[in-house]
């Protein structure tokens, strides 16, 4: 289904395996992308991946949409788990995929029913481990 503001199409694969993350707990993380016209699964994560392991899936030069399932301990000492959407646009990248990752994100996101953080960030600084943990408790 294709946005009209936009113009961009998400792929069912990225419902279907966001699903199995919330539900499931099947990947730590899932790396979206934009071709032609529409949202694809890039990468998925496996549960035993790493925040660093997430990091480096990320292009240093290309915009992305990751969604990133958090778990930390609360200062009640409480088991806990976010899902943190990130809008990676990095300097580096392209101003069209900029203006293409900016213009689509916040349909995409509508697509993705269970997100609780969402992060925009253009520099690995801006979402680092302990920008997560602060933005999570």
């Amino acid at each position: 289904m294709a946005n009209s503001a936009s113009g961009m199409a998400v792929n069912d694969e990225c419902k279907l395996k966001f699903l199995e993350l919330k539900t499931k707990r099947n990947y730590r993380f899932i790396i979206f992308k934009i071709e032609n016209q529409e949202v694809l699964v890039e990468k998925l994560g496996s549960p035993d991946e790493t925040y660093d392991d997430f990091n480096e899936s990320l292009p240093a030069d290309e915009c992305r949409y990751a969604v990133f399932d958090f778990d930390f301990i609360t200062d009640e000492n409480c088991q806990k788990s976010k899902i943190f959407f990130i809008a990676w646009s990095p300097d580096a990248s392209r101003v069209r995929s900029k203006m293409v990752y900016a213009s689509s994100k916040d349909r995409f996101k509508r697509e993705l029913d269970g997100i609780q953080v969402e992060l925009q960030a253009t520099d690995p600084s801006e979402m680092s481990l302990d920008i997560i943990k602060g933005r999570a408790l």
